[in-house]
């Protein structure tokens, strides 16, 4: 078997993502392709897959964005949307892949990169009952504002608002000091 490689997500990676997503997602939670391309065109993208053979066995989309803004569900975002914040927006592991760190790895490249870039501060919002899984990564639940509580109300009734800072050097493994 070859070794996994991870690698930034091109628009040839779209259909087996989408496909992914599909496998993993709720069908209130899974993006048209509009949407889930857009994501490789804003400013700063941090889109990266996990594959081996050609095979996508996971992939994260995220992206530089402003801080406490999530968009909404299936949004098509505008390319020239700046943001001083990595907003991890969708982390998918094929069944195949599962329990084989491929998710750790592409967040942990993810922040790598951000940080070299000098973000400072990372946000995300737990689905369908993931938040223990980001906590492990040095994530925490945040207070909300009632405008951020409705926009997080649009991914689930269990959606959960959460950040972490970003330090320099950070691996996405608890690099970095806990939220206030």
């Amino acid at each position: 078997m070859s070794k996994m490689t991870l690698r930034p997500m091109q628009p040839d990676d779209l259909a087996q993502a989408l496909v992914l997503q599909e496998q993993v997602y709720p069908a209130f939670l899974v993006e048209p392709a509009e949407a889930f391309a857009s994501r490789l065109a804003v400013a700063a993208p941090y889109c990266l897959v996990a594959e081996r053979d050609g095979v996508l066995l996971g992939y994260l989309l995220a992206h530089g964005w402003p801080c406490e803004t999530p968009p909404p569900v299936g949004a098509v975002l505008d390319p020239a949307q700046r943001g001083d914040t990595l907003f991890l927006h969708d982390l998918a592991v094929a069944a195949a892949g599962r329990g084989g760190g491929i998710g750790e790895a592409l967040v942990a490249r993810a922040f790598a990169l951000a940080a070299a870039n000098g973000l400072r501060r990372a946000e995300l919002i737990a689905v369908e009952g993931a938040a223990a899984y980001w906590e492990r990564l040095g994530f925490l639940p945040v207070p909300t504002s009632p405008a951020l509580a409705a926009k997080v109300a649009g991914y689930g009734t269990t959606a959960r608002w959460m950040a972490r800072p970003i330090m320099p050097g950070d691996d996405g493994f608890g690099g970095g000091a806990r939220l206030g």
